[in-house]
């Protein structure tokens, strides 16, 4: 607990420091809400941040860090008997650390929601009926309540799963929720209203992730002392280096998230090294980013020296001692860091942050201005950079390739084919979410369904043909303490009732033909290209809707269910069928879709509004015939080696056993020969 006390301390000294030098906290001249809100808005933020982090570092200690029984085999005998296996100390404990903190950061939304409605009205707190009348107008109609208010209702949600629930699949899906939990927050402040507001969006949302997982891991790891090394060190029980080895690798991604996504952050935000070192905001960037390396630093000495210490047979009680006072410090940095981001957060940053009076209708619609007319080499130049699915690209890419290496390291062989497919797949998908596609998508209905058709069936194609997943499967070991680590939980993801819906061949070809319906011709498009959340969401379904679809045509990852060839080459023969029927009824449209958006932009050139609709029916006739006809060759392809590779099993089994198959069948035909002959010469005796 002093350790918990002392990171709360440097917490509030970070805050009040930086408060105080930006001057967030100083008495407006006009419409000033009092201290009390001044002060204690920022401080219910950083407790709310905090609780939040804790949350999310112990569901992801409880969903894939540590074991939750005593040992390994209390879970099969757990499956076998009606009376629960005893669990682990430590999850017990991570688990109602983290009840306790869902219900912390429960009261702090509340609270946060509160004081920024009296911040934002410039008024203290109240009883009167008209605050209160107000506040309920605030949290209903005003986006930052809307946004706070829902942050409130998922805290509560999350809360009350944590008192509740102790499965992994259940825990896992608590981890989901809280981490939605952090998109409101990433919707709502300085990043909503830059000039690159995506950018900033994404680079902030990646950012909260990153500090989550880290924060909230350090925590939990300090409130785990004691409880990781069994009844003494040394002994079986001891998990103390797997847990902290499983962290450290987790906590690597996290710094890098961390450290990329605030300098892409502050780099939208502030635009000059003038503003970087000569404004309050800047300085207190800067204070941050050296605190973050400062952290870095420390979980480097973590992964190099102290964990392979713990490793080794007999670890000595000082390094078990210098484990734990560089967990100490750690915390006690990162408290600081965190009170120096809530201040960032009151502070306000060099950049306008209000909308321009002359803004253009394009701006008012998407966040950008209008781009220069698409020409040839357009298609090529004209980049807004998607931080979130270029995070997923270098991610995929860098893991992908860490794995290629550890199965060759151990004397197996990748076929260079799959991973030149993977790297072109993560190529396409960063140029059609980050380039020209993405960029005038926005503004011509055609280069919106050319992105849509090359994130639906091209890239799609050459990652399924990566074979992601049995790579991992290959790559990653299997844990045997009973905790699920990447690899136990694709094999429960593979084998379980979700996946068997979601890859069945019929549900997969429905899904892919049906959701374009579903999709264009109701209230959806119009919200996807308005809203950034909706448009996020509908790259997301976009791409997994055709992995899964070409995943079960012609992938080589392991699914529950594989339609036989015939059925997969009538699926796609009407899926092209539909997709035909779909481009051609959008080219003989007469009515604008998203007619409130694209009759809206005030585009001066190219062609008109409904013209391009109908280009872009064309567009998704042809474009999206050709990958269906590639797969479908495909399709042709594995079918014939199929048929040669049972051609050759049977020659190989007929050489073995010296053709016993044929020769029995043509033993069988002889006598049926013989007997119709005896049969034939008595009937012939008989005079029949």
């Amino acid at each position: 607990m002093p350790w918990q006390l002392a990171g709360l301390a440097a917490l509030l000294l970070g805050l009040a420091a930086a408060l105080i030098f930006s001057g967030a906290a100083a008495a407006r001249s006009v419409a000033d809400p009092g201290a009390l809100v001044r002060w204690g808005l920022p401080i219910s933020k950083a407790i709310h941040n905090v609780s939040l982090a804790t949350v999310v570092g112990g569901l992801i200690f409880a969903v894939g860090i540590l074991p939750k029984n005593l040992n390994a085999r209390a879970r099969d005998r757990d499956a076998r008997s009606a009376v629960p296996a005893p669990e682990h100390p430590a999850f017990t404990r991570v688990l109602a650390v983290a009840a306790v903190a869902g219900a912390v950061w429960t009261l702090s939304a509340i609270a946060v929601l509160v004081l920024t409605y009296a911040d934002v009205a410039g008024q203290g707190l109240s009883g009167d009926p008209a605050f209160t009348q107000a506040l309920v107008y605030f949290m209903t109609d005003i986006e930052t309540g809307q946004a706070w208010l829902a942050v409130t209702i998922i805290a509560a949600v999350v809360t009350t799963a944590l008192f509740g629930v102790r499965s992994h699949g259940g825990l896992a899906l608590t981890l989901l929720l809280a981490l939605i939990g952090l998109v409101p927050t990433a919707l709502i402040g300085h990043s909503s209203s830059s000039s690159d507001h995506e950018g900033a969006i994404n680079s902030l949302g990646l950012h909260l992730v990153g500090v989550s997982t880290w924060v909230g891991g350090i925590i939990i790891l300090a409130l785990l002392s004691g409880l990781l090394t069994g009844p003494k060190a040394g002994a079986a029980s001891d998990i103390t280096e797997p847990t902290l080895r499983r962290f450290s690798t987790l906590a690597g991604f996290a710094f890098v998230l961390v450290f990329t996504s605030g300098i892409i952050n502050a780099s939208i935000r502030v635009t000059s090294w003038s503003a970087l070192f000569g404004s309050a905001y800047g300085q207190l960037i800067l204070a941050k980013t050296a605190a973050a390396v400062v952290l870095g630093g420390i979980g480097f000495m973590h992964r190099q020296w102290v964990i392979p210490q713990l490793g080794r047979k007999g670890a000595t009680m000082s390094s078990r001692r210098v484990l734990w006072q560089l967990v100490l410090a750690e915390l006690l940095v990162m408290g600081a860091t965190s009170g120096i981001a809530v201040a960032l957060g009151r502070s306000a940053p060099p950049q306008p942050t209000e909308l321009a009076p002359n803004a253009s209708p394009a701006f008012i619609l998407s966040g950008y201005d209008l781009p220069p007319e698409l020409t040839p080499e357009r298609w090529l130049t004209e980049w807004r950079l998607d931080w979130i699915w270029i995070g997923v690209a270098l991610f995929g890419l860098v893991t992908y390739f860490l794995g290629v290496a550890k199965v060759r390291r151990r004397g197996d062989s990748w076929p260079w084919f799959r991973s030149v497919n993977w790297v072109i797949g993560l190529v396409v998908l960063t140029y059609v979410t980050s380039g020209p596609p993405s960029v005038y998508g926005r503004i011509l209905f055609s280069a919106h369904m050319m992105d849509h058709m090359a994130l639906t069936m091209v890239a799609p194609i050459f990652l399924v043909l990566g074979a992601p997943v049995t790579l991992a499967l290959r790559a990653l070991p299997a844990r045997g303490d009973g905790s699920r680590g990447t690899r136990e939980w694709l094999l429960v993801f593979v084998h379980s009732k979700f996946s068997q819906l979601v890859t069945h061949p019929l549900f997969a070809a429905a899904n892919f033909a049906g959701s374009i319906i579903l999709f264009y011709y109701s209230d959806l498009f119009s919200f996807a290209m308005r809203e950034h959340v909706g448009h996020e969401l509908m790259n997301l379904h976009f791409l997994l809707t055709g992995y899964i679809f070409v995943l079960s045509m012609i992938g080589s990852d392991p699914l529950p269910r594989r339609a036989p060839y015939p059925m997969r080459l009538l699926l796609l023969l009407a899926t092209m069928g539909f997709h035909a029927f779909f481009g051609v009824s959008i080219m003989g449209g007469t009515g604008l879709m998203a007619a409130d958006y694209f009759g809206n932009l005030g585009r001066t050139w190219g062609p008109s509004a409904l013209a391009d609709q109908q280009a872009g029916g064309a567009v998704a006739w042809g474009i999206g015939e050709v990958p269906t006809l590639l797969v479908a060759i495909g399709v042709a392809v594995m079918w014939s080696r199929s048929d040669q590779r049972e051609t050759k099993r049977v020659d190989r089994a007929a050489d073995r056993n010296n053709d016993a198959d044929l020769t029995a069948y043509n033993d069988m035909f002889a006598k049926l020969a013989e007997r119709d002959a005896k049969l034939a010469e008595r009937n012939k005796l008989e005079g029949r």
